[in-house]
C-alpha cells in the first residue's frame, strides 16, 4: 500500500513511518532531525558531547545504518558520532520529483547540518557519494575539520578514469536498464545490497526479477537486508527518486547534476590539505580500486593507507569495527 504524499514549500515528499525502523539489529539510535528547505533531514547523534567528533557520511543506496558498527566502536572509545541520512534516504524525507535532487543540494543540506549543530574539530568519515558531498565541506569550510578518513570514493577531476563497473552501474539506471525497470517493483535495494555484501550472487538478483523467488539468506544477511530495505518500505517507485538520481548524477554522464566543476575544484583545493588524512580502502572493490586509492593517497606526504584486502565497496558494513580501530590508532599516534 503506497503512502500519502505531503507537501512543504511546494515540494511533494514521502515520509517513512517510524515503525519501519523498529528493532533494527545493531541500530539502537534515537532519531534527531533538522529542517532543510522545509524537509526533515535525519541524523544520529551519539556519544559524549565533549568527546572527539566524528561525522560519518553514506552514499548510494545506503543510509546511516551503514556506519552502525563504526559508530558503536567510536562511542565505546568516548567519541561523539554524528551521521546524517541524505535527503531521499534513511529516515530523512523523500521528495518524489527526480529533478529536486542534485549533488549541490545534498552538499547544502550537510552544510546546514554542520553549521546548525556548530560542529568543529571534525574527523570526517566518507565513502561512495559521501566523498563528493563530505570532502566538499572540508574544502569549503576547512576550519571545522581536523582529520579526513577517505574510504572507496573519488572526486571527479580531469584525468580521472571511471572503471567499467561504474559505467555499467550508470547504464543499469537509465531507461530500460535493469534497475530502472525492476526497482522497486521486483527488486528492492536491500536485495541489491546482498550482492555487494557477499550474501548472494548477482545471478540471484536476476532470478528474483525473473521469477519472484528469493534465495535463502543467513540470519546475518536477512538482518542486513531488512536494515537496508527499511527506509523505502511501502513507498513504491515515487519514494525511490533519491536513489534513482545518484547513479544518473555521475559527472561523466551529468556534469551539471553531478557538480563536475565543483568536484574538480574541491579535488585541487584538497591537494593542499596538510592535516591528517587516512585512506582506508576495500581491496575487493571494482568500482574504486586499490590502485586508485593508492594513487590518491600518494599525493599527500602525511597520508596513511590501510588496505582491507577482502573488503568490498561497502566496507563500513563488513569491516566497521576494524575501520574504527584503525582510525583510533592513527588518532592516538
Amino acid at each position: 500500500m503506497s503512502r500519502p504524499l505531503t507537501t512543504a514549500g511546494g515540494v511533494a515528499f514521502l515520509r517513512t513511518p517510524e515503525d519501519s525502523f523498529a528493532g533494527l539489529p545493531d541500530y539502537p539510535y534515537a532519531p534527531n532531525y533538522i529542517e532543510f528547505e522545509g524537509l526533515r533531514m535525519h541524523y544520529v547523534d551519539e556519544g559524549p558531547r565533549d568527546g572527539p567528533l566524528a561525522l560519518l557520511m553514506h552514499g548510494m543506496p545506503t543510509w546511516s545504518y551503514l556506519n552502525r558498527h563504526i559508530i558503536a566502536r567510536l562511542v565505546e572509545a568516548g567519541w561523539r558520532c554524528v551521521a546524517a541520512d541524505h535527503i531521499g534516504f534513511g529516515r530523512s524525507d523523500k521528495p518524489v520529483d527526480d529533478g529536486w535532487y542534485s549533488i549541490r543540494r545534498h552538499r547544502a543540506a550537510h552544510r546546514a547540518l554542520i553549521e546548525g549543530l556548530d560542529l568543529t574539530d571534525i574527523t570526517l568519515f566518507c565513502q561512495d557519494w559521501g566523498g563528493p558531498i563530505g570532502l566538499a565541506q572540508a574544502a569549503e569550510i576547512p576550519e571545522r575539520f581536523s582529520r579526513l578518513v577517505v574510504m572507496n570514493t573519488w572526486l571527479h577531476h580531469v584525468g580521472y578514469a571511471y572503471e567499467p563497473d561504474l559505467l555499467r552501474w550508470n547504464e543499469m539506471w537509465r531507461p530500460s536498464g535493469f534497475f530502472a525497470e525492476n526497482v522497486p517493483e521486483r527488486v528492492s535495494l536491500g536485495w541489491f545490497m546482498m550482492i555487494s555484501l557477499g550474501h548472494m550472487a548477482a545471478r540471484d538478483l536476476y532470478g528474483i526479477a525473473q521469477t519472484g523467488a528469493y534465495p535463502a539468506l543467513t540470519e546475518v544477511g536477512e538482518q542486513a537486508r531488512r536494515g537496508y530495505d527499511a527506509p523505502f518500505a511501502g513507498l513504491g517507485r515515487p519514494g525511490h527518486a533519491g536513489p534513482r538520481r545518484f547513479p544518473l548524477s555521475l559527472p561523466f554522464d551529468n556534469p551539471e547534476g553531478g557538480a563536475a566543476d565543483d568536484q574538480a575544484r574541491h579535488f585541487e583545493t584538497l591537494l593542499g590539505w596538510r592535516k591528517p588524512i587516512h585512506f582506508v580502502w576495500g581491496g575487493a572493490d571494482k568500482t574504486f580500486t586499490e590502485a586508485w586509492g593508492r594513487d590518491w593517497a600518494a599525493r599527500y606526504p602525511q597520508a596513511t593507507f590501510d588496505l582491507l584486502p577482502d573488503a568490498g565497496h561497502f566496507l563500513q558494513d563488513t569491516h566497521g569495527r576494524r575501520i574504527a580501530e584503525i582510525v583510533l590508532g592513527h588518532a592516538a599516534s
